[in-house]
């Protein structure tokens, strides 16, 4: 629909409504296409002061300040309307005075909305939200919070205040200041809108600032282990113990794509067997709440009973003694070191291995793969399609190099 044909905004006094002051209220009227609604502005004049222009008269102290509230409003009302035009294509003066007197009443700010929802999700931590997720809720809430400080010189800011460019600018700062690569920036700001968008579903906001956001993530090249290097992983004898478990474990995680997380979580409850007599891990991802359902291969077999028959296996519960993150990290690269691989371990790369060299390469189908991994889209999962796509095409290529000079 098209937008109203007239729009106009008159300040006048109401000298029927002088208090015992002797003086007179000033209201706000909206008229769009004929029809008007009226709004008090919360200002008293005496009524000789008060000029046809709607402003007030005079060089007394409160006359500049009454003219600017007047301003405030006036503005105040325009900003409004458009909104509501762009969210929906007519607006009526009654429309237009229920949402400047719901903005006056409900003045909510980002962080005080933003907090509320962090609550509401930690509360429904291990039903609808994993820990992982509140954790990156209350990380991006902090950067919110030290943006603003760093922007603004505030702690909060009114939802009214929020325009497309405090998006630009947030993720700027995520970048230069935070040093956040670009798609960890995305990520925060995707957080960000997730939240932004429960104030438009209430109209504690009319326009969704990121309706004309658009970001797109790079494509990152998923580093994986080759058939050889994890061969080289396997057969490597490693004599020191604490190094020996966590590359029993990156191997497990290698056949089985558990993250960190899940192979903490990991107790013989969710080893069981099927009807044919084959041994699954049946879990839900932890980040996600997702189903991850994986039949266990030889090796990951053979390390379950390895770490089932330690002394320390009923005390501990878990099928493997697990370390801090930032240990196993640490062990991982003494890892690298000693087997020769000239490659960042990770649980990604551990991942990343279960889904090119241990079954895609293996053909797999990726919609088998995907669900293993816990995926709750395939789009996810096609990623890891396109990087055995390159491998193959490099080999072929290879292939044709090695053909051709043998007809040389």
């Amino acid at each position: 629909m098209k937008r109203a044909d007239t729009y106009s905004v008159l300040f006048f006094i109401r000298k029927e409504k002088k208090n015992s002051k002797g003086k007179v209220p000033i209201y706000m009227r909206i008229t769009i296409n004929g029809k008007h609604s009226e709004i008090s502005t919360k200002q008293w004049i005496e009524a000789e002061r008060w000029n046809s222009a709607g402003a007030v008269k005079g060089n007394k102290s409160d006359a500049d300040s009454i003219n600017k509230t007047i301003e405030s409003l006036r503005s105040k009302a325009w900003s409004i309307y458009m909104q509501l035009q762009d969210r929906y294509q007519y607006v009526t003066a009654e429309m237009l005075k229920e949402h400047f007197n719901k903005q006056n009443v409900e003045r909510k700010k980002l962080c005080e909305i933003f907090h509320e929802h962090n609550q509401k999700v930690n509360a429904l931590i291990g039903i609808d939200y994993a820990k992982s997720t509140a954790k990156r809720f209350e990380t991006t809430l902090n950067h919110v919070y030290e943006f603003l400080k760093y922007k603004f010189k505030k702690e909060d800011i009114e939802l009214i205040q929020l325009q497309y460019n405090f998006i630009e600018d947030f993720e700027q700062y995520l970048k230069t200041e935070k040093n956040c690569n670009h798609n960890s920036a995305l990520k925060y700001v995707k957080l960000v809108r997730k939240v932004v968008n429960i104030a438009v579903k209430n109209d504690w906001l009319i326009k969704d600032p990121f309706a004309k956001y658009k970001a797109k993530f790079k494509e990152v090249e998923r580093g994986f282990l080759t058939e050889e290097e994890l061969n080289l992983l396997i057969n490597k004898e490693i004599t020191n113990e604490r190094l020996s478990i966590v590359k029993d474990i990156f191997i497990f995680q290698c056949f089985t794509s558990l993250s960190d997380i899940d192979i903490k979580n990991l107790d013989i409850s969710k080893i069981q067997v099927d009807e044919k007599g084959e041994k699954w891990i049946i879990s839900k991802r932890e980040k996600t709440g997702t189903d991850s359902n994986i039949p266990l291969l030889p090796i990951p077999l053979q390390l379950i009973e390895k770490y089932q028959t330690r002394p320390d296996s009923e005390i501990r519960k878990t099928i493997f003694p697990f370390r801090s993150n930032q240990k196993m990290n640490a062990y991982l690269k003494e890892i690298a070191t000693i087997c020769g691989i000239n490659k960042k371990l990770t649980t990604h790369i551990a991942r990343h291995t279960f889904a090119t060299t241990v079954t895609l390469l293996n053909d797999v189908p990726i919609e088998s793969v995907s669900k293993m991994m816990g995926h709750k889209n395939i789009r996810t999962t096609q990623i890891y399609g396109k990087i055995v796509d390159q491998k193959v095409g490099n080999d072929m290529r290879k292939l044709k190099t090695k053909l051709y000079e043998s007809q040389l």
